[in-house]
């Protein structure tokens, strides 16, 4: 009897130690992986403290050297916008298929693929770990721009043809290992990888040349723009097709069916520019069968020339007013039914469309329609080194005081973007005020790691008119439109933050007699100075 009771005892001490065991191995595990995690922002984190430390120093890259697991993409994400120069892969990553050859496991095709795109040089290193016989023989990638040109001065044709139908060109050379070496089969596969890049559309490739590039806001009032500058938007086909949706929605709600004999509505386009508003409004008219008056209002006299002309070539003369006043003055012969406008900026409201509107308000009927009728500005932190190293070669306290439209590119968002300021158009009440001022809290996961803060990026969402928008705000962005590239808040310093921490930012957008500009600073998880106080470095002019 003792001895039965004896085993029951030993059974439940050796269930007890296996549950000891097994929690302990679990413990462990755990902590390795929280270990590896940490140790991939170490990593980071001791790379931003080194390059701190040289002074953010042009001269300095990094490379980075993969292994059989990848980090996930948001902390690829992070090297990205780093001055990231090469990935060094070693052969012993690669996989085997079936025919003997060396390939990539998914995530490392689509880092390459990432890193092709973004201009980042593949590195191969180690010894070969496959013994095959190299593939037959394939063209190479397409040349480099450089080489393309030269080809192209030379009057070889074939190279240049050979890249247009890639539509992808890298920016640094391709080593060709020769046909016996053996790391031969290893660059044919990364030539594959590249060969499977989806070519360039149309509006990558009118893109490429401004990304990463800095470029002042216009100045629509104080200045006439180009008509080079002109022919480019006009080429943003989707941005005026949205602008004859909206005027169809909206002569559709003016006029009903039984008075679209008897009824013409007036619409009035001011900054009419070379005239494509008007043409997309008189085509919305024709679509749903309704009599318009149109006047196109323009200040521009090189602009007026066009409209002039488009007018004369189309017999439009019984159904266009050209206007060549500023909107702000002009004294119409009668109220308008519909007021149509292209005043919006990068930011929605930086090139002074609430300005301009208000002014040109009392061009409209109390009922009357403005098409956009709404805009509301979006902004986010970002990581930027390729920016802010640009800003920071002018030297100057000026330049960081200045926002700039530029086609990001190398950058990393550190938080979803959030609303700024909204303007509504029409708007009655009076006295009219522009001025806004927004406190922002960006929320940042633990698990993003370490993060450094160069700026901030902004968009817009406009709605033209009840059903129809333009976006240039990346979750609602309107596919196929070029018109608006971000713009970018530059800091003067960037600013580590921790992982987990926070951004807490301020804008304020002011307004004077004679100019609107915008201030922004950072006070959590640092303080910064309010970067271009009562626009001592930059404004727009009214």
């Amino acid at each position: 009897a003792a001895a039965q009771h004896k085993q029951p005892e030993e059974q439940q001490q050796q269930q007890q130690q296996q549950q000891v065991v097994a929690q302990e191995e679990q413990t462990s595990s755990s902590s390795a992986a929280h270990s590896s995690i940490s140790s991939q922002n170490d990593l980071f984190e001791y790379w931003c403290k080194l390059y701190a430390l040289c002074e953010h120093n042009t001269l300095l890259g990094v490379a980075l050297e993969l292994g059989t697991n990848l980090p996930s993409s948001s902390a690829i994400n992070r090297w990205i916008a780093q001055p990231l120069k090469a990935l060094l892969l070693p052969t012993s990553v690669f996989l085997t298929n079936k025919r003997g050859y060396p390939a990539l496991s998914k995530p490392h095709q689509e880092l390459v693929s990432l890193a092709f795109k973004h201009g980042i040089q593949v590195v191969l290193t180690g010894e070969p770990c496959h013994k095959v016989a190299p593939a037959p023989a394939q063209p190479p990638p397409p040349p480099t721009p450089a080489a393309a040109a030269a080809a192209a001065a030379d009057g070889d044709s074939g190279a240049t043809t050979d890249a247009a139908q890639v539509g992808n060109v890298l920016p640094f050379a391709i080593t060709d290992p020769g046909e016996s070496h053996v790391m031969r089969p290893y660059w044919e596969y990364l030539c594959y990888l590249f060969r499977r890049l989806d070519a360039n559309s149309q509006q990558e490739q009118l893109e490429a040349s401004y990304r990463d590039y800095l470029q002042a806001p216009l100045q629509p009032l104080q200045d006439n723009l180009e008509s080079q500058t002109y022919e480019t938007f006009e080429k943003d086909v989707t941005k005026y097709a949205c602008y004859q949706a909206a005027v169809r929605k909206a002569l559709l709600d003016k006029v009903p069916d039984e008075k679209a004999d008897s009824v013409t509505t007036t619409l009035m386009v001011v900054g009419a520019g070379r005239g494509p508003l008007v043409r997309a409004s008189l085509a919305a008219a024709a679509e749903v069968k309704r009599k318009l008056r149109v006047y196109a209002v323009e200040k521009n006299p090189a602009a007026i020339v066009h409209i002039q002309a488009m007018v004369d070539s189309h017999g439009w003369q019984d159904k266009v007013s050209i206007i060549a006043q500023d909107m702000r003055e002009w004294q119409p012969p009668e109220l308008a039914d519909i007021l149509v406008s292209e005043l919006l900026g990068s930011f929605g409201d930086n090139e002074l469309s609430p300005e301009c509107l208000d002014g040109a308000q009392r061009l409209l009927k109390p009922d009357g329609i403005s098409i956009p009728c709404s805009y509301t500005s979006f902004l986010a932190p970002i990581t930027t080194t390729k920016l802010y190293d640009a800003v920071k070669a002018y030297k100057d306290l000026e330049h960081f005081e200045t926002p700039y439209v530029v086609k990001l590119h190398r950058y990393c968002a550190l938080s979803a973007p959030q609303e700024v300021f909204t303007f509504t158009h029409p708007d009655w009440e009076q006295p009219t005020d522009n001025s806004r001022a927004v406190t922002l809290r960006f929320l940042r996961p633990e698990a993003d790691g370490v993060g450094v803060l160069h700026g901030f990026a902004g968009y817009f969402e406009s709605v033209l008119y009840p059903g129809v928008t333009l976006n240039t705000h990346p979750p609602t962005h309107t596919s196929n439109m070029f018109s608006w590239f971000p713009i970018f808040f530059p800091l003067r310093e960037p600013m580590m933050l921790p992982a987990g921490a926070d951004v807490v930012a301020h804008m304020w957008r002011g307004c004077g007699k004679h100019k609107v500009w915008y201030e922004w600073a950072v006070s959590e998880p640092a303080i910064t100075p309010i970067h271009n106080p009562s626009g001592r470095s930059y404004w727009v002019g009214l």
